[in-house]
């Protein structure tokens, strides 16, 4: 992993241990923790262990990390008894609301979403 992380993203030095964070869930190919600042009850960031900045810098070779993001918020929500409705977001570029290039999935859920969302 140590070859596949960026030494100036926060995300990678969360990875890295360098910065704390509170754990969610974790496997070979992602690592989840809780959102600093959630905007909802259950609000997790899934976070592909390999460093790429967003959806749009995603090669061919990023699909199984993207999937797997998405399958472990699936996971997390089982746990979390959210399954009745959560959102899964992915924001590119700062003009959705991407602050920090490293691609990750939000897990939003434990209370009503409305739509369109933002």
């Amino acid at each position: 992993m140590a070859n596949d992380t960026d030494s100036s993203c926060i995300f990678c030095r969360i990875l890295r241990g360098e910065i704390p964070s509170k754990k969610v869930y974790e496997d070979e190919y992602v690592y989840a923790f809780e959102d600093i600042d959630p905007k909802a009850p259950t609000h997790v960031l899934v976070i592909p262990k390999k460093h790429f900045a967003g959806l749009k810098e995603a090669q061919a070779e990023d699909a199984e990390a993207i999937g797997r993001c998405h399958l472990a918020a699936a996971e997390i929500a089982r746990r979390r008894n959210i399954e009745h409705g959560y959102r899964t977001v992915l924001n590119v570029g700062p003009g959705a609301g991407q602050s920090v290039f490293h691609l990750h999935v939000h897990l939003l859920g434990g209370r009503s979403l409305s739509w369109p969302p933002g």
